[in-house]
């Protein structure tokens, strides 16, 4: 898929991010990985975004919500119906 909807923005090193791109990859849902230790630009974008701080992951969705730090719970409630298959 060329066009991902779905960004995570995280590290290889987070437990956390290896457990959401887990998720989306056991729901088969899309998503474009950026690694912040990698990007510059993404890891300033993240702590803009988390008000200074560099909390990851941080997840952009196509509807304009972000979540960061997502509980298994809050990855059910707001990803599954919404973006399966995409």
């Amino acid at each position: 898929m060329e066009n991902f909807n779905i960004r995570i923005y995280g590290t290889d090193w987070c437990g956390d991010c290896q457990r959401v791109k887990k998720f989306f990859k056991e729901h088969q849902i899309f998503f474009e990985w950026i690694d912040i230790d990698h990007d510059t630009e993404a890891e300033q974008l993240v702590i803009k975004t988390n008000h200074g701080n560099r909390s990851v992951p941080t997840i952009f969705l196509p509807d304009g919500n972000i979540l960061v730090e997502p509980s298994q719970a809050v990855l059910k409630e707001k990803i599954l119906d919404r973006y399966k298959g995409m």
